[in-house]
């Protein structure tokens, strides 16, 4: 890990986002640099004004102006948390690259994109082969509940023949914008019409699953996903929305692998407000069996910032290109302050 500051940019500073810089302030081997955001309501101020009030001054002020941004503050890693769509964001992405910075995003499409996505995971790669920095998409999931956690299960084992994943989460637990993700409120017809239109609820199922396929060496001949809505049995009060009985809680979101003829590699996500627990288990059908789980669950938005912040030293290390987590070493935390040696 680290022994030597790098020097961060931040840009998007929403929930999300405002998070991670102040996860970036907290440890010491990292410096904040600078901050990027397009929200007027953001722009000018100092990045302590976002992060908490327990917040010192920083010194460094939040700008719509992100090649600027990137001139003057020289950073060595971007952390990036904007949309989880990679179009909307490649040029973003190469921007930051073209700036000579390594570049960890939350884009959910970027963590497996060349399945996807090749033309812009192509012009990223070669962009970032040419001016000698590394990036890579990551997050609680895709990044590392529902594809790192189940490859890294699969290491005692001298066979696997299967791998099955749950995640519940209950989402009311969350941030506003992912209760809006997942559909908390809607009608079930509507629910059907935002399903019709375009991508819509969680992002990064399929990322996750051919993340994992390909860490396996497995070829798959065929994917089934579906999406379906969960429906409230009775009133949910989130504090910041209200869901009446029968109407959408969230959803239900599963992907299934099929591999040499047979369905062996499958995700199943349930996120929706009012769930009676959060959980998630890896199961693995080897030699030996793992059956691995997480009472209480993964709560995605502290590891979201997690994987972000973490990830920076692995990327800043890394060869140049895009990478997935499957390519960076085994992610860990690392400490907020130095050590202290017995």
């Amino acid at each position: 890990m680290p022994t030597d500051s790098l020097r961060v940019l931040q840009y998007g500073l929403g929930p999300i986002g405002q998070a991670v810089a102040r996860t970036v302030l907290e440890k010491e081997p990292l410096t904040l640099v600078g901050a990027v955001d397009i929200d007027p309501d953001k722009t000018g101020r100092d990045v302590a004004d976002l992060v908490g009030d327990d917040v010192s001054p920083t010194g460094v002020h939040v700008s719509d102006d992100a090649e600027t941004a990137l001139a003057d503050g020289a950073p060595d890693v971007v952390l990036h948390t904007t949309t989880s769509f990679l179009e909307g964001v490649t040029e973003q992405l190469l921007r930051c690259v073209r700036a000579g910075a390594h570049v960890v995003s939350s884009t959910e499409e970027l963590s497996f994109p060349h399945h996807w996505s090749p033309d812009p995971a192509d012009r990223l790669d070669r962009a970032a082969q040419e001016e000698g920095v590394a990036l890579v998409g990551t997050g609680v999931n895709p990044g590392y509940a529902m594809d790192t956690v189940p490859l890294m299960a699969t290491a005692g084992c001298t066979d696997v023949q299967a791998v099955h994943v749950e995640r519940v989460v209950d989402a009311g637990k969350r941030r506003e914008p992912l209760q809006a993700k997942v559909g908390a409120g809607l009608s079930p017809e509507a629910f059907e019409e935002k399903k019709e239109g375009g991508p819509f609820g969680h992002i990064g199922l399929r990322e996750s699953l051919r993340l994992v396929a390909d860490g396996l060496g497995w070829s798959l001949e065929g994917i089934t996903e579906e999406l379906q809505p969960v429906r409230a049995d009775e009133l949910v009060n989130t504090g910041f929305r209200q869901v009446a009985a029968g109407q959408v809680a969230g959803i239900h979101h599963t992907a299934v692998g099929q591999v040499a003829g047979e369905s062996r590699l499958s995700l199943d996500l349930k996120m929706y407000v009012g769930a009676d627990e959060s959980y998630d288990t890896v199961t693995v059908d080897g030699s030996p069996p793992i059956d691995l789980r997480f009472q209480g669950g993964i709560f995605g938005d502290t590891a979201t910032v997690g994987m972000l912040v973490n990830a920076a030293p692995l990327v800043a290390n890394a060869s140049p290109g895009l990478h997935t987590m499957a390519d960076l070493p085994v992610p860990r935390a690392f400490a907020t302050s130095p050590a202290v040696s017995a």
